[in-house]
């Protein structure tokens, strides 16, 4: 029996890291994960950082268990993605010795310090904020200056993956825009940024775009995960990115990315101006491409902690039962878990639940989990009105991908909420390691058919939505301190 060619995937996110094996036409066969181990950082506010060394134990264990599982599958080829703003650094012998994730907001006392802002806007494409690595190291060389000094390089972590695997160390540019030393619309390095933030070019690796060959599998690697040594090592990207890739979306397409946060994306092949700084501009992984990004912050891993806490035992299509069974018009519970109506994202901040007292005798814990994921659909709305409003869109359709959109209750808010059919391409929820899966082909030259049949979401009257769209809007005003809630409510 002819063996069909595949991909080993490394998938790093915020929450655990992930291994899969996918065909070249990107049926995913297998995926292994386990949670990620960070500790915090006493010397910071807020602050988190990983071993390397473990992280890397814990994905080549994952490897094993994933490939064990897939003998039918002839693996050609292995690349990475991973969470963005995460990045591992380098000593002067090239061994990785600290990994700071992108919760790790250790930079975030400087922000004020960094002059030049609208010049930092102008090429990185964002504000400097603790969420980009650079305030990151200038957290790094001012608080522990032994550890700076220790430093000789550092890259994002999917590219960290690849250089594990290959000895080869590059930085590819969709992760790359998120170090802040990053000329976005020129696609390089940017010496002026390295000198705002005190840095020398020297720490910063060749730029590989994704889909490039960097190497072979290093013969270590090769006998341990029992491959062979002319296995290609490829670049791969921000997991943002590949998941975009993955939905086959053309130019000019709005994308929304259900993840740990909720990228609201469009594909554009020209770079734009935001005078007001509500959009992050990000290089795609094609040439010439980039993505215009709004994005409401923390949204997936509050709902995951959530479910968590009110459905510890029952698998999801329990809780989508119970959530899809509270009447429509049922707005006795709204919720405030951290999308503000502000620029400020993943800040530390008071949240919760507002919901009618006294008690009524039907509030369940669906109405909390509930109001969560009306929460989440209406902060889509909320960042993809601004997004349109910086680059105009017309299409009566926006794809959705990432692991959110496995509830079709959510999926239909976002319909009602945004009037627009939405596009779930087969694969969505590991829309990174599809896309993986396709910059691999790319690399191996491969044109055979991606597999994955759209399902169409049409949507439906949004009177209901839209009320309670205005609802949470109050809702998060009050929790921000704009300006007092009314009603009858109760914070919980």
């Amino acid at each position: 029996m002819t063996k069909q060619k595949g991909y080993l995937v490394f998938d790093i996110g915020t929450g655990n890291a992930r291994v899969a094996v996918v065909s070249v036409s990107g049926s995913v066969q297998t995926v292994e994960r386990e949670d990620i181990v960070y500790t915090a950082e006493p010397l910071y506010p807020d602050s988190r950082y990983f071993s390397p060394q473990a992280l890397w134990n814990q994905i080549m264990n994952l490897a094993k268990r994933a490939m064990s599982r897939s003998h039918h599958i002839e693996i050609i080829g292995l690349t990475s993605t991973s969470q963005r703003q995460g990045i591992v650094l380098l000593d002067q012998n090239g061994e990785s010795f600290l990994g700071l994730p992108n919760i790790d907001n250790r930079g975030r006392e400087w922000e004020g310090n960094i002059p030049n802002r609208e010049e930092v806007y102008s090429r990185t494409g964002r504000l400097p904020t603790a969420l980009f690595s650079a305030l990151k190291l200038y957290g790094l060389k001012h608080r522990q200056p032994s550890l700076w000094k220790k430093t000789a390089s550092f890259t994002s972590i999917s590219d960290w993956v690849t250089y594990q695997l290959s000895g080869v160390l590059t930085y590819e540019p969709s992760q790359a825009t998120e170090t802040l030393l990053f000329d976005v619309k020129q696609n390089t390095w940017s010496e002026e940024m390295c000198n705002i933030f005190g840095f020398s070019p020297s720490i910063l690796p060749p730029l590989v775009r994704a889909g490039t060959v960097i190497g072979s599998i290093t013969d270590e690697y090769a006998a341990e995960l029992g491959l062979s040594h002319h296995v290609k090592v490829i670049a791969g990207g921000g997991d943002t990115q590949l998941a975009v890739k993955s939905t086959g979306a053309a130019l000019g397409d709005a994308v929304i990315v259900s993840g740990t946060t909720t990228p609201i994306t469009k594909m554009i092949d020209e770079t734009h101006e935001d005078r007001h700084h509500k959009a992050w501009l990000n290089c795609h992984t094609d040439q010439g491409q980039w993505l215009a990004e709004t994005n409401p912050g923390i949204t997936g891993l509050n709902f995951q902690k959530l479910k968590d806490i009110f459905y510890p035992n029952e698998p999801y299509d329990v809780m989508e039962q119970e959530i899809t069974a509270i009447a429509k018009e049922d707005h006795s519970c709204v919720s405030s878990l951290g999308s503000y109506l502000s620029a400020e994202k993943n800040n530390l901040a008071k949240g919760g639940f507002l919901f009618d007292v006294p008690l009524s005798a039907h509030l369940s814990r669906a109405h909390f989990v509930r109001a969560a994921l009306q929460e989440i659909a209406s902060s889509i709305k909320w960042n993809f009105d601004i997004l349109t409003e910086i680059t105009p869109f017309n299409r009566d359709y926006v794809w959705g991908c990432g692991g959110g959109f496995q509830s079709r209750a959510f999926t239909q808010y976002i319909a009602n909420l945004l009037q627009k059919k939405i596009y779930v391409k087969e694969g969505y929820s590991q829309a990174s390691v599809v896309g993986a899966a396709v910059v691999c082909n790319e690399a191996f030259r491969l044109t055979e058919e991606m597999s994955g049949s759209v399902r169409v979401i049409e949507p439906q009257d949004c009177r209901i939505e839209m009320a309670l769209y205005e609802e949470w809007k109050q809702v998060q005003r009050f929790f921000s301190g704009l300006e007092p809630s009314s009603g009858n409510k109760v914070l919980a």
